[in-house]
């Protein structure tokens, strides 16, 4: 991607993305892998400006722990240890490890006691986040402290003249205060990075690219309307035109009016020079998915009839030599590199399918992370209600009904669900809040409307804020807007006589429902 590139090794570590991420936002390409992926040789060849050891759960002592050739070192290149990093860059410089007498966890006060390196901008007394068991407690030869806690001896060490740095916090989490700038200093002025990762010159290059790649061949692409989707759909017409096919599947478990919203955009009438089908398969779905309440039952269900419906349709369309997808860097990451732990399994990792005849499958915006992914659409030219529109599960509508999903419910949740959006755009609230969505429960409670007796469906309201959506708080919405939202959705929806808000946070929730 760049000659200007930092690279990350992975050691198991939860936050591998977020380090990522804070990474590109200095303006610097930044890529993670698995350490076990990388043989020095490999390091070599990426050629990094920098290094980035991450966090990870296993004690750097520990027979089989998580590790790295020592040629590392004598590359000549800057290296940042965080958390397990740092503890194992002390353990193979000649430092010690021992197990804390007493672990860290969550906020805690760091003092720092040396700001002539990537602390500089650092307070006195800094709050951090740590999660730690094991401590440095002597730190290796020609390294000084540069922070200590009441029970950590180093929080954080250097040795400038080698250009290795190491902090026991996170400083890629937003709970560490000057974080972002520990980063910003090490990867501008140690490594000495340029700050030219820009979605302008990755568009450019990208259309090259994948015209190079592609000649007079033709590509086939799933849109399902979502952000990923429909940025990969508008790169790939940019660099290839009507050699693109797009095949949009409504299932009927969309936002409502939303795939009227996708064909206008990239149907006959659209912006976007590529040929658009639509396939209406609604009743199919509702169909397939009768008695099924389970989560994970429909989830497969919505999954495996969409491989049935997508097939049926590559056929009569004719023979496309190449499957596009929209998988981002975070659908690689969470799926897991080399041994570190899946977080979740994404259904376009992984490659193609035995039975599925394309050549071979294009990702064009595989090394991108969401917020990088709609800066591109917006270079693009894609409209902003699309560019900025929230998270949407795959399954749709299916994980936001409780139990049995039917037409009528899907009708319910969208007439809901549409009144929530636009009040919450009238309060002026639509850019302060990282998702907000109507639910339908499987709870019927009893309820008065004039002057009869009714037993109908509760519906739910979430709001989340989040950075991430790794951690997520329940919005405080205004208490005329809740109430406005509430006499709308119970006079306006049929079935529905109760409007619940919920105040989970995640953890101990989820910000879906199911």
């Amino acid at each position: 991607m760049s000659e200007n590139k930092i690279l990350i090794l992975d050691f198991g570590g939860q936050y591998n993305q977020l380090i990522a991420r804070r990474v590109r936002e200095c303006g610097v390409y930044s890529e993670v892998h698995g350490y076990e992926q990388m043989e020095l040789s490999d390091i070599k060849a990426f050629d990094p400006k920098g290094i980035i050891f991450t966090g990870g759960p296993q004690s750097a002592y520990g027979e089989g722990a998580p590790s790295i050739d020592d040629g590392v070192f004598e590359l000549g290149v800057p290296i940042l240890g965080i958390c397990y990093g740092a503890q194992l860059m002390a353990y193979r410089l000649g430092g010690r490890i021992d197990s804390a007498p007493t672990s860290e966890y969550g906020r805690t006060e760091v003092t720092i006691d040396d700001k002539n390196g990537i602390l500089a901008e650092a307070d006195d007394v800094n709050v951090c986040w740590m999660s730690h068991t094991d401590y440095i407690s002597e730190p290796p030869e020609g390294f000084v402290i540069t922070a200590h806690t009441t029970d950590c001896p180093v929080a954080a060490m250097e040795d400038r003249s080698r250009g290795f740095y190491a902090v026991q916090f996170h400083p890629e989490v937003n709970h560490t205060r000057h974080g972002s700038e520990f980063l910003k200093r090490f990867v501008l002025e140690v490594c000495g990075c340029e700050q030219d990762w820009k979605m302008d010159s990755f568009a450019r290059t990208q259309i090259d690219r994948i015209r190079e790649k592609v000649g007079t061949d033709r590509v086939l692409l799933a849109l399902s309307g979502g952000v990923d989707s429909s940025v990969c759909a508008a790169l790939l017409s940019k660099a290839i035109g009507n050699q693109l096919t797009c095949v949009f599947v409504d299932h009927g478990l969309l936002r409502k009016n939303e795939a009227a919203q996708v064909a206008s955009i990239f149907g006959e009438d659209g912006q976007f020079d590529l040929n658009f089908v639509l396939v209406d398969a609604a009743q199919r779905y509702y169909e397939k998915l009768t008695g099924a309440s389970e989560p994970e039952a429909k989830r497969k269900i919505i999954g495996e009839e969409f491989i049935r419906v997508f097939e049926k349709t590559a056929k009569q369309i004719g023979r496309h030599e190449y499957l596009a997808q929209g998988t981002i860097y975070p659908d690689v990451i969470e799926s897991g590199l080399g041994k570190s732990a899946v977080i979740k399994s994404h259904h376009n990792v992984g490659g193609l399918p035995d039975h599925v005849d394309f050549r071979e499958i294009l990702e064009p915006l595989r090394m991108l992370f969401k917020d990088e992914v709609r800066q591109l659409g917006r270079e693009l030219g894609l409209p902003e209600e699309l560019v900025s529109r929230q998270p949407f599960p795959g399954p749709g509508l299916a994980v936001r009904i409780i139990g049995e999903v039917t037409e009528e419910k899907v009708h319910v949740v969208q007439e809901a669900d549409a009144i929530y959006r636009e009040e919450i755009a009238k309060a002026g609230l639509a850019g302060s809040i990282s998702q907000y969505f109507a639910a339908l429960t499987n709870m019927q409670t009893v309820g008065v409307m004039g002057d009869f007796r009714t037993y109908d469906y509760a519906i739910v309201l979430r709001a989340v804020q989040t950075s991430d959506f790794m951690t997520a708080e329940a919005s405080e919405i205004p208490w005329d807007v809740l109430q406005r939202v509430m006499t709308r959705i119970v006079n306006e929806v049929d079935h529905v006589n109760r409007v619940l808000y919920d105040l989970t946070s995640k953890p101990p929730g989820t910000v879906e429902m199911e």
